[in-house]
């Protein structure tokens, strides 16, 4: 019997480099990079921190690490810090901002939009009490919104909650691991998601089609400390350049993600017709509701669609190596299931 072959949405890191990245990688100039600075490694920062707006950036093998790095420098141990309701930072992350940043996890809900938190709540949230209280010193942005679908915040949303985390006197960290997304979905550039900011992270393995890595940024203090804190967690790099130079053709293909964001919208109008609760995506990330998961997955599984359960929604997440005749061939399949 044929094995049918599998449709994999479960995440935009599943993509596999391409040939103009991989001939890159091979002819990429590398140095130690913990010893010397690696040069391919140092041009992918210069261009990362230019495109973010930031004055310098770091290379990190993922961007959980990335997050990490930038929680340990901004908090102390006992630090309350908050994040919208299923951020990154506090659900998928193994605790690693509590076990080893030392800080208190708060999540604030969401307001009228999936993901996004309401100015008040942030202020609330960084109330103060009695010294023997728990002290609020950070503000975890998310961008997009993974849990909540791939939600964007745009610019003008994202300034009033910096400037209303700075007047509490927050900093504020932004976990952008798909910021590409939000700034195609937006139509501008990722440096106007970022103003204000104190540290920014990003993802160079979803979307964009990298085997790994991602990058830090922020002040060049922050870096220059970020760097010591990655080596501490493990993540100083030798010749890092074989993986820096297909993080530069990446960067490259920003745009492309516009065509992950319409086969999602192809996808959702498709499982709509079908009878599927589904909300309408606003970047790559399509949410199918279902009362039991277990057996929708089970059942996609078995004529080859692979997606990953979100609380009772299935996730299905478009990527560069999805053609639209492949979200054809999903919506068959799926028609399928309920024949």
């Amino acid at each position: 019997m044929t094995k049918v072959r599998e449709i994999d949405l479960r995440s935009d890191t599943v993509t596999q480099p391409d040939e103009p990245m991989r001939l890159a990688m091979s002819r990429a100039d590398v140095g130690d990079d913990v010893l010397d600075r690696d040069p391919t490694m140092r041009a992918l920062e210069d261009r990362a921190a230019e495109l973010l707006g930031v004055d310098a950036a770091l290379w990190v093998p993922s961007a959980t690490m990335g997050n990490l790095v930038a929680l340990m420098i901004h908090l102390r141990r006992g630090d309350r810090f908050i994040a919208p309701r299923g951020a990154h930072v506090l659900d998928d992350e193994l605790g690693a901002p509590a076990w080893l940043a030392g800080g208190m996890p708060e999540a604030v809900d969401w307001g009228d939009w999936p993901g996004r938190m309401p100015v008040e709540s942030v202020r609330q949230a960084a109330r103060s009490g009695p010294y023997y209280t728990l002290r609020t010193t950070l503000l975890c942005l998310e961008n997009t919104h993974n849990a909540a679908g791939g939600t964007v915040t745009p610019p003008d949303e994202h300034a009033k909650l910096v400037a209303n985390a700075r007047d509490v006197g927050l900093r504020v960290h932004l976990d952008g691991a798909r910021l590409w997304n939000a700034s195609v979905a937006l139509s501008v550039p990722p440096a106007a998601l970022t103003v204000g900011v104190d540290t920014v992270q990003v993802c160079l393995s979803k979307g964009l089609g990298a085997p790994m890595g991602g990058l830090v940024g922020g002040t060049p203090s922050f870096v220059d400390e970020a760097r010591r804190v990655r080596k501490m967690l493990g993540g100083g790099v030798r010749q890092g350049g074989i993986v820096a130079a297909a993080g530069l053709v990446a960067l490259d293909r920003i745009q492309d993600v516009a065509k992950d964001h319409t086969n999602a919208t192809k996808l959702a109008a498709g499982l709509k017709n079908l009878g599927w609760e589904v909300d309408e995506p606003e970047t790559n990330i399509v949410l199918a509701s279902t009362p039991d998961i277990d057996a929708t997955l089970t059942g996609l599984r078995r004529v080859g669609v692979l997606g990953l359960p979100i609380g009772r929604s299935v996730r299905f997440t478009l990527h560069r190596d999805i053609r639209p005749k492949d979200i054809n061939e999903v919506l068959s399949r799926v028609a399928k299931l309920h024949s």
